[in-house]
């Protein structure tokens, strides 16, 4: 099968054939239909978190974003089928320990992180292995194609969890997005649907205007006003939740001082080798008005009918983020672009 491979760091990835998997005893393997390419890529590719001990080795196959149909399944597989249309959750569980037991499998101890360690190679292939195959795979609703299906597996879920399970916003909250990317607008478009008013916060206007067509209330430009004024001004002292979609310092700080008090603030983005995984809070305002900072990762697989339920519902589209599709042989130029921040929306592979 081909495979796009992390060979060193910042350099682009090579294509080439690998063997095609085996399923593990307790898990499938899944034809690749669709996998999107996210900001965690990037990261990987450029070899960011030996601060948190988890630097991505050379040698990986990366992509975490999968979407596509099971091939062969494992002889302790009771669940899932040959020929099954699935979604495969990036933060994978072993399907045994208390938190996998409780709905939590996102932070498993004993659990892989699909594309970024050698015991889970990842989606950038034809074929990926997937381990407790009964735990992680989500079947698909027949409505989703691999394609649009493909962005719920890392950046939709992940903003539906930090909004939904984490941050807890209900309807009529002022939510502020700090970072309109691939999960900043998927944040966006999930907040609307919750029943929130939504404010899109990032300098390029390309994301604003996405933002604004994803249903935001309102934008604004860092880089013309002060975003914690104008988003205290717009919401009448704050908003209830605010998250950070990208991970620097000064978004993280600015999601943390726009809240009002009692606020929730969500972590989703992750810090670059310039904060090294810490950042100084306002601890002391933090704790005058009572502000929740709250982590968040991925989503428990067990969370998917939620989110499935809410898309059928409402009737948003998670392919409109998509904003351009890719083959493998594009991976390497699109992770380039990050480095200037240079997309827009959701990038997914097709071509395999």
């Amino acid at each position: 099968m081909r495979a796009a491979i992390l060979r060193e760091y910042g350099e682009p990835l090579e294509v080439r054939e690998l063997p095609a998997p085996d399923p593990p005893p307790d898990g499938a393997v899944v034809a690749v239909e669709a996998c999107g390419l996210c900001r965690s890529d990037w990261h990987a590719w450029q070899g960011h978190g030996e601060w948190n001990n988890d630097r991505v080795p050379r040698g990986q196959v990366l992509g975490h974003e999968p979407a596509g149909e099971v091939v062969a399944v494992g002889p302790g597989v009771d669940r899932v089928s040959e020929g099954d249309r699935v979604v495969v959750p990036f933060s994978l569980g072993d399907g045994t320990c208390h938190r996998c037991r409780s709905g939590q499998g996102n932070v498993c101890r004993d659990g892989l992180a699909l594309g970024f360690e050698p015991d889970a190679p990842g989606a950038f292939a034809e074929q990926v292995a997937v381990p407790a195959a009964d735990h992680n795979l989500v079947a698909l609703p027949a409505t989703l194609d691999a394609r649009d299906a493909a962005v719920l597996g890392c950046r939709y879920m992940t903003a539906y969890h930090a909004l939904a399970d984490r941050a807890g916003l209900a309807g009529g909250d002022w939510l502020a997005v700090h970072g309109c990317g691939g999960v900043g607008l998927s944040a966006v478009q999930l907040g609307r649907a919750l029943g929130a008013r939504v404010i899109g916060v990032d300098p390029d206007e390309r994301a604003r205007t996405r933002a604004t067509s994803l249903g935001a209330t309102a934008t604004v430009d860092p880089t013309e006003s002060s975003p914690v004024e104008t988003v205290r001004n717009r919401t009448g002292g704050g908003a209830d939740v605010s998250v950070d979609a990208l991970g620097i310092a000064e978004t993280c700080r600015n999601s943390i001082r726009c809240l009002r008090e009692r606020g929730v603030h969500a972590q989703v983005g992750l810090t670059t080798d310039r904060e090294r995984g810490e950042i100084g809070l306002p601890t002391d305002w933090m704790t005058r008005w009572e502000i929740t900072f709250v982590g968040s990762r991925g989503m428990p697989p067990t969370n998917y009918g939620a989110l499935f339920d809410l898309v059928e519902s409402t009737g948003i589209d998670p392919g409109s983020l998509v904003a351009r599709e890719l083959s493998l042989e594009d991976v390497s130029a699109r992770l380039a672009a990050m480095d200037a921040f240079d997309t827009n929306g959701v990038e997914v592979v097709t071509t395999l």
